[in-house]
């Protein structure tokens, strides 16, 4: 589903050139989950963006689902995101004044081609959506009146609604607690179980990455040898 070869991308010019990935290789089979982690600076939201089509390579080759995508422009990239990528981030990034329901309309209503849904489809899609992810008694309700943990939640209906083949998690249980987080991490396993959902999540957290199926570790841009990570 993806494969990466030679990545590379620089920031800056000259002097200041951020050498933020240094010739990256991986491949994330469909139906896998896959923690990406390493300390502050070592690339991994950078690849996390470019595995998005939020970014693009310096450098290298980006394939997903078969297609390459590295040499996209800034339309097309936004048509793969629509179509194949489900966002997860830490910091929920919901409406305030919108409510849960309207929240899970909201990406539907830029969909394009024979995707985009009827209004009243709309509404019935993102209601099936808070229900998987046991919220179907809070759809009215404003972020101001759900927990972190119900939040987020929202968030992962919202990345759901647009049926994509791939979620992206970014640190998705770092502003919560322990109990909200571990909440979160089981819709995710039950996602990854039952739909056969690819996952890709950035954490900072060990015990979160160790419920992936791989570790992809991340240092100064490269991909970390086993022994580097401290794994026999």
């Amino acid at each position: 589903m993806i494969a990466i070869q030679n990545m590379t991308k620089v920031y800056g010019m000259g002097d200041a050139e951020v050498h933020a990935l240094g010739g990256v290789s991986l491949e994330i089979a469909k139906g896998e989950w896959v923690a990406i982690t390493g300390p502050s600076g070592s690339g991994k939201s950078t690849l996390m963006h470019i595995i998005g089509c939020l970014d693009s390579p310096t450098a290298g080759e980006y394939r997903l689902n078969g297609v390459e995508v590295s040499g996209m422009d800034d339309t097309q990239l936004a048509s793969v995101r629509n179509r194949e990528i489900g966002f997860v981030f830490q910091s929920f990034n919901l409406l305030s004044r919108v409510n849960a329901l309207q929240q899970v309309m909201l990406p539907l209503q830029y969909q394009r081609g024979d995707k985009r849904l009827p209004r009243g489809d709309r509404a019935k899609r993102a209601r099936e959506m808070l229900e998987l992810v046991g919220l179907g008694d809070r759809m009215r309700h404003l972020p101001t009146e759900l927990s972190g943990g119900q939040q987020q939640r929202v968030a992962i209906a919202r990345a759901l609604a647009q049926q994509p083949s791939i979620l992206l998690a970014d640190e998705p249980t770092g502003n919560l607690d322990s109990k909200s987080g571990a909440e979160v991490m089981e819709i995710l396993h039950r996602l990854h179980r039952e739909q056969g959902l690819t996952v890709v999540m950035v954490t900072h957290d060990p015990k979160v990455a160790a419920q992936a199926q791989r570790v992809i570790y991340f240092q100064d841009g490269l991909i970390a040898e086993p022994q580097q990570q401290g794994v026999a």
